[in-house]
């Protein structure tokens, strides 16, 4: 029944408390909570599944009934359901076999019950994931929107050409763009700004190597997230040699050297 109840036709099914434990058996099928309050304990169960007609899944759950009173719980058994009618044997000489006249009393078809009924959502670990819903052009627009928040570097030399080459929309202001703190936002255009104000000529081989392929991969997370929101994103570095690096490395950066201190 635990696994079977999603699937059964709840117009075609009443619970009938015979107990008087279950608070809500006397709501329909499809009331919130009821399988559960039904299943709680199996010696309410028993008597209490009615199935207003016939439906496939209900033999199953009479027979499960019936077998757990015989385990040792005498309980009212749910109305016996009507046997099938066999088939009249068909002689071999007939390639196709004559069913018996079915009486009115026949259960109904698979068939026609499947096409009724909606196909029951798989449970559990079967269960696919659900999707994340699409967002919308205003949630777009709100996470895409540009908005001033302080400088979240503490180099003083950084932050002032952060704020003077652009130049910068906002001086003293990053600008957060969908969850990326972007250096600078143009005045007058749509541009978002990286800028590296260090040392580079005077790096070792093996740390300009290491600091060029962290770059380049932080540089392509924030190109993602302004070109998704329709700006355009540019580097700015302070030396030639660091600008030859980084577009040795990727040369799909539009990269500029700034001049800074």
């Amino acid at each position: 029944m635990e696994r079977c109840f999603y699937a059964l036709d709840h117009e075609r099914v009443r619970f009938r408390d015979t107990t008087g434990r279950c608070s809500v058996a006397s709501m329909g099928a499809g009331a919130l909570g009821i399988g559960v309050c039904v299943l709680a304990a199996p010696e309410i169960a028993l008597g209490a599944v009615v199935v207003a007609g016939v439906v496939v899944v209900g033999f199953a759950i009479s027979e499960a009934l019936e077998a757990y009173e015989k385990r040792g719980r005498p309980q009212v058994r749910p109305p016996p359901t009507p046997p099938v009618p066999e088939a009249r044997p068909v002689p071999e000489t007939r390639p196709v076999p004559e069913a018996r006249p079915v009486a009115e009393t026949k259960p109904v078809t698979q068939e026609p019950e499947r096409k009724r009924r909606p196909k029951p959502e798989p449970q559990g670990e079967d269960r696919p994931p659900p999707l994340p819903p699409e967002p919308t052009d205003r949630e777009r627009d709100r996470k895409c929107e540009a908005i001033p928040v302080p400088h979240s570097g503490g180099n003083k030399a950084h932050n002032r050409c952060a704020d003077w080459y652009p130049p910068n929309r906002w001086p003293g202001k990053d600008a957060h763009v969908d969850g990326k703190n972007f250096d600078a936002l143009q005045v007058g255009v749509r541009v978002l700004w990286e800028l590296k104000v260090e040392y580079f000529d005077e790096y070792s081989d093996f740390l300009k190597g290491i600091t060029v392929k962290k770059e380049v991969k932080e540089f392509r997370a924030y190109r993602a997230t302004a070109l998704a929101c329709g700006y355009t994103f540019k580097v700015g570095v302070i030396s030639e040699a660091h600008k030859a690096a980084l577009l040795d490395e990727d040369d799909s950066f539009d990269i500029v050297v700034t001049g800074c201190k």
